[in-house]
């Protein structure tokens, strides 16, 4: 995010991402309203297909309803609250309650992509995971099996919400492996961070 000071230079900063809780479907208006107001926001969503008796349609929903996250809250509070939809934003006591840029990343890397999105109870537990090639290379979750597919489950550990992207099996190692490369790679010299998050 840009944030221009009183003496016209140019700062650039990377604030924390912060999630606002919105009322009932209020979620897209919530997005538009701020970033009319110049903030950075995210709405994830993805697509379902309604069926009535006469028709169908492909309607964009909510990944996590009732939410939208947004670059900077904490300096920006005020604008935020008093935007119509918005009921609160995530604390911890008086401080806005971060969320940490990799989980922002990885669910915008799969939203945006080519790839089948739904919601997902959370998980904690399970097999962790490491995708090593293709778009979704280097991120991190759990792999789960439905039916003849594999999902990856990646989460928002604040709003204790999952989601679920369909992936190859073969394109996944135990995340485990990830330490174990770090280790090997160390003595190299070049790049113990390449694997990192």
């Amino acid at each position: 995010m840009l944030i221009t000071s009183g003496l016209g230079n140019i700062i650039e900063q990377e604030l924390p991402w912060c999630a606002v809780y919105t009322r009932h479907q209020h979620e897209k208006t919530v997005e538009e309203v701020l970033l009319a107001k110049g903030l950075d926001v995210f709405f994830p969503a993805y697509e379902v297909t309604r069926k009535w008796k006469d028709r169908s349609k492909i309607l964009l929903v909510p990944l996590f309803p009732c939410y939208v996250f947004v670059r900077g809250g904490a300096t920006r509070r005020l604008q935020i609250l008093t935007t119509p939809g918005v009921h609160m934003i995530l604390s911890h006591g008086e401080r806005v309650a971060a969320i940490p840029e990799e989980e922002i990343l990885a669910i915008r890397r799969t939203v945006e992509g080519p790839f089948r999105v739904e919601p997902h109870p959370f998980l904690r537990c399970g097999e962790r995971v490491r995708v090593i090639r293709g778009s979704l290379e280097g991120l991190e979750g759990v792999l789960i099996r439905k039916k003849s597919s594999y999902r990856l489950i990646l989460s928002i550990e604040m709003l204790a919400q999952s989601v679920a992207v369909e992936i190859d099996a073969a394109d996944v190692v135990p995340a485990e492996e990830r330490s174990d490369r770090k280790a090997e790679r160390v003595g190299d010299n070049y790049a113990a961070l390449s694997y990192g998050s």
